[in-house]
């Protein structure tokens, strides 16, 4: 009985971190919009959120460690996705099929182009570092463990598979809306983009050759 009552208590726990979590990272979000990094102190933001500072301090440990935390949730389906596929060995054509039009639309999406707009105009860097950090360091060696079963027998590797994909995928579009020169995409356009993106990656790739010996 006690073991079922605490486990209920971790759960309330972990749900009002997570809550919490939330509420403190829209309001940095708002924060950056308005003021920039180097404008978007963590005293601010507790403040923002009804956090303490201590809170947050405690949690992230400094401010880069909350936005390191804030890009690695907007890309948390996308690397559950790509775990999962690994892990089990899932066709890699229908992993990247799955997880095209959700990554196309995380890294178009407002809180993304939002984190990249502030890293432009951030004269330190430390945003880009942690967007890094947070973000490309973690979902790229993913997407080139998924292209590890794809290239297998081809010439091509799976860090040059990559690269290609996310080319074709992605283009100019993420630096045309971080200027204000595209909008967000729509379910069904961020399908059909990755379909296009698909089709002419796979004819790349089918058409490689077999990699010798």
């Amino acid at each position: 009985m006690c073991t079922i009552i605490c486990k209920a208590g971790e759960r309330v726990k972990e749900d009002r971190r997570k809550e919490r979590h939330e509420q403190i990272c829209r309001a940095a979000y708002e924060l950056l919009a308005t003021h920039g990094y180097g404008g978007t102190s963590m005293l601010y933001i507790a403040r923002a959120a009804k956090a303490s500072n201590e809170t947050l301090y405690r949690w992230y440990g400094d401010k880069d460690g909350l936005f390191r935390a804030m890009v690695r949730d907007n890309a948390a389906e996308t690397r559950m996705i790509l775990s999962d596929a690994i892990q089990a060995q899932a066709d890699p054509r229908q992993t990247l099929e799955r997880v095209a039009p959700i990554f196309l639309t995380m890294l178009l999406g407002e809180r993304a182009i939002l984190l990249n707009r502030a890293a432009a105009a951030d004269p330190n860097g430390a945003l880009g570092a942690a967007i890094s950090a947070g973000g490309r360091n973690e979902i790229m060696p993913l997407f080139e463990g998924v292209m590890e079963r794809l290239c297998q027998g081809k010439a091509v590797t799976a860090k040059q598979a990559t690269q290609w994909f996310l080319g074709l995928l992605i283009g100019d579009l993420q630096i045309r809306r971080v200027i204000n020169d595209a909008s967000a995409l729509s379910e069904l356009q961020a399908q059909m983009r990755s379909r296009e993106a698909l089709e002419v990656f796979y004819r790349l790739i089918d058409g490689s050759l077999p990699a010798a010996g």
